[in-house]
């Protein structure tokens, strides 16, 4: 199961988005911006900003996320939020030969699909394994040639070896990363992610992210969630069909998270 961590997030985040707002709509200078922004009045704010549509006040915030337990087809999916900054556990510095590996729910259902599910994943670990040492061997003989001294030359060997090795490694195998993405970036992450027509292992983790900042910050991310928390599916004939029933999913995640 996927692990999320909120690791750490702009200060007062809410009374920060305010301050820019307040800046964008008044005369006041900076030494003035803060004065009265009080939990209710940056929640005031806040609000203003949403009804209006304007959502660059809410960049200036950010949000530090701990990713763990997820593959490496979520990573592909994420990526592609590309306003963010990642940091990526390396499979070419991190030795993968016994990886760990996200098993898909309806394979997991399926007896005779999860047993050949894991045996794809133990022959992978095999072949990772095999081709390591042939390769390792290699590029320490070629080093050793070179004048590489012994006490460094397997240990480099190594290290190459994995390099190339790690060709033969699965979407599915493990990783780990830290997110860190601004309170805008989050809400569209949110649309985008949290619908139900979103992958199931990038969805759970979009629903998780949702609930930790909605307790850092409830309204800046009061509406955040699929679209059709706020009005019509966007997804025409691809709807899953499902808006009561998806509306009221986030009303007790939101409910629970100030409960």
């Amino acid at each position: 199961m996927p692990k999320v961590t909120l690791l750490t997030h702009t200060g007062e985040p809410e009374r920060l988005v305010a301050a820019a707002a307040k800046l964008c709509y008044s005369p006041v200078g900076v030494d003035e911006l803060l004065d009265g922004l009080d939990e209710k009045k940056s929640a005031d704010f806040v609000e203003m900003l949403s009804s209006y549509g304007h959502e660059s006040p809410t960049e200036h915030c950010t949000f530090t996320f701990a990713i763990e337990g997820v593959s490496r087809a979520f990573l592909a999916q994420i990526t592609r939020h590309r306003i963010a900054s990642y940091s990526v556990q390396s499979q070419r510095y991190v030795e993968e030969g016994d990886f760990a590996y996200v098993i898909p729910p309806a394979v997991a259902e399926d007896p005779q699909a999860l047993t050949l599910f894991r045996e794809a994943m133990a022959s992978a670990q095999a072949g990772y394994r095999a081709i390591a040492e042939l390769l390792a061997a290699g590029h320490k003989r070629a080093l050793l040639e070179a004048g590489e001294p012994e006490s460094s030359a397997a240990a480099k060997a190594g290290k190459m070896a994995i390099e190339d090795a790690r060709f033969v490694l699965p979407n599915a195998c493990d990783t780990k990363m830290i997110v860190t993405m601004n309170a805008r970036s989050l809400q569209n992450f949110f649309r985008h992610r949290c619908c139900n027509r979103a992958q199931w292992e990038i969805r759970g983790v979009a629903d998780e992210m949702l609930r930790l900042v909605y307790e850092a910050a409830p309204t800046l991310f009061k509406t955040a969630g699929p679209p059709c928390l706020r009005g019509r599916c966007p997804e025409g004939g691809k709807t899953c069909g499902k808006i009561e029933e998806v509306r009221a999913r986030y009303l007790r995640m939101k409910e629970g998270a100030h409960g």
